[in-house]
Parts: C-alpha cells; structure tokens; sequence
C-alpha cells in the first residue's frame, strides 16, 4: 500500500470513528460531567487530574458507545434521511460487526474508567447506555415520549461529574440532573421541528404532538420556564452543598430569559429558521449556565 493510500485510510478510519461516536456530541456532553465534576470537589485542591482525565476519556465512550449502538440498530432508517445517510453503517463504509465491535470495545473501556472512579459512576454510566439504546431509540419510531424516555440518559452527565467527585447521590446530583433533563425537551424539540420533514422520512416521532403546531411551541416554552425554576433552585439553599450567589442567580435568570424569548418566537413564527435559533441558543444557553455556576463556586 502506497504511503498516500495508507494517510488516507488512516484518515477514514479517523473520520469514520468521529462519525459513529458522533464526537462533537460527546465532546459537549464530557464537558458537562467535567462541570458536574468541578461543582463537586470542595476546592481546588481536591481536583485530581487522574480522576478527571478517567471521566472524560470514560464519558466520551460511554456516550460513543451509544450512539454507534444506535446507529447499528437504526442503520436502514438513518440512509433514508438527508442528515444520516452518510454515517458510516448506513452508508456501507462500516459493517454491523465492525460497528457493534468498537461500540461493544468503547463500552467496556468506558465502563472500566467509571468504576476506577468509583461504583456508582460506573453504575450511572451503565444506566445511561441501556436506557439510550434499549429503550429510547426502539421507541423513536412508536412515541412521541420517546424524548421524555431519552431525556434521562441525556440528563445524567452533569449529575455524573458530581457523583464521580463525590461518590454521593444526594440532592446536589439530583439538582443537576433535574437541570438537563428539563433542557433536553426544548433542545430536542427544536432540533424536531426543524428536522421534521427528514425525521417524517424514517417514521420518528420527535415532536410531542407529533406535528410542528401551537401545541408542540407551547409545550417549549413551558419546559423552558421550567428549566429556568431548576436552574435557580441552588440560590434558594434548600440544595446541600450545590449554592450559586445571588449575582450568579440574576445571570441565570437573565439566560433563562434569553432561553424564553426564542421558545417565544417559535411559537410566533412557527419556522424551521425560529427551530433553529432556539436550538443555538439552547446550547448555548447549557453551556454558559455550567460556566456562571462554576465561575461563581471558585469566586466565592
């Protein structure tokens, strides 16, 4: 094999792995445990580098192992729309086998790092991949609650940075689960009603009327006020050792707002165009929160 044969097989193999574990994803969602993690320790000097690099190495193959177990599972759904149809399985480039050994391979390792941490994040970790794809990918094509079954794996990485931190479950973890799991509805709403035709094609039901009407942009913004509630929560001190300062708390409502008045414009313009702003803006909106929350835990 020519050395310009053997760079580009290396370089579709990488792509390939990046695709299957669909690595942008996992890298957001591995930076949410890191937060979890942060919010967690007592100070800096209970950070270990050990324990953190064993939780993101370990979060990104837990959750690339779901998705290349979803992928092998939705394989001839997926090369029926536009958005999917050139992921790896279900476009030929990589068999089943393949796909099942490296999701398979991804779930031991990831496993394997969890419980170096400690028992229960492996536990969690375990939960979030059967939950994924035992039930919340069967149930796309049957239910529009498959988002509602969906948004518990979705909401377990930032209570896993604390757990992993901690070795505690309490209501700290709880709180930060509570907070991702409200924001997985109008996340994934959004990226529904802006999807919908191509989602149509595969027979999912991603949107909680299974229509793109005044219901499903109402239902929107109602989970974001109430993704707001859970947000303040730690300000109240009613959430153990999880507390954020009142300016912390006025900048969390202020992007709570931010967060409304997209869900608001949804259900006004009803377009594909509003979908998407508010789908920006959701991620954005998960990521800055993480920010001010540990931003203000390491200020105070």
């Amino acid at each position: 094999m020519s050395a310009t044969a053997s760079t580009f097989s290396l370089k579709q193999i990488a792509f390939d792995f990046k695709e299957i574990t669909k690595a942008g994803l996992a890298i957001s969602v591995v930076f949410s445990s890191i937060a979890g993690y942060l919010l967690g320790v007592v100070d800096f000097q209970d950070l270990k580098v050990t324990t953190l690099l064993m939780l993101a190495v370990g979060g990104y193959c837990m959750v690339g192992a779901s998705n290349a177990f979803n992928q092998v599972i939705e394989k001839d759904l997926d090369a029926l729309m536009d958005r999917t149809k050139n992921r790896p399985v279900a476009s030929g480039r990589m068999s089943p086998n393949h796909a099942l050994f490296v999701a398979s391979l991804l779930t031991i390792i990831g496993l394997i790092l969890l419980y170096l941490i400690n028992p229960k994040s492996a536990m969690f970790g375990a939960i979030s991949i059967f939950l994924y794809t035992s039930i919340y990918t069967p149930l796309k094509t049957v239910t529009p609650l498959s988002v509602f079954v969906g948004a518990f794996p979705g909401a377990i990485p930032f209570m896993l940075g604390w757990v992993a931190a901690t070795n505690n479950f309490g209501i700290e973890a709880g709180t930060l689960f509570l907070i991702q799991f409200f924001w997985q509805f109008p996340h994934f709403w959004a990226i529904g009603w802006f999807l919908y035709d191509d989602y149509e094609k595969a027979g999912f039901f991603m949107l909680p009327t299974g229509k793109k009407d005044s219901s499903t942009a109402l239902q929107t913004i109602l989970y974001s006020v109430w993704l707001l509630v859970a947000s303040l929560l730690p300000c109240l001190g009613y959430t153990g050792r999880l507390f954020i300062s009142p300016i912390a708390a006025g900048i969390v409502f202020l992007l709570g707002l931010w967060m409304i008045f997209y869900a608001v414009k949804l259900y006004q313009l009803r377009t594909a165009k509003a979908a998407r702003t508010l789908m920006l803006v959701s991620v954005s909106y998960i990521t800055l929160l993480q920010i001010v929350y540990i931003t203000d835990k390491f200020l105070r």
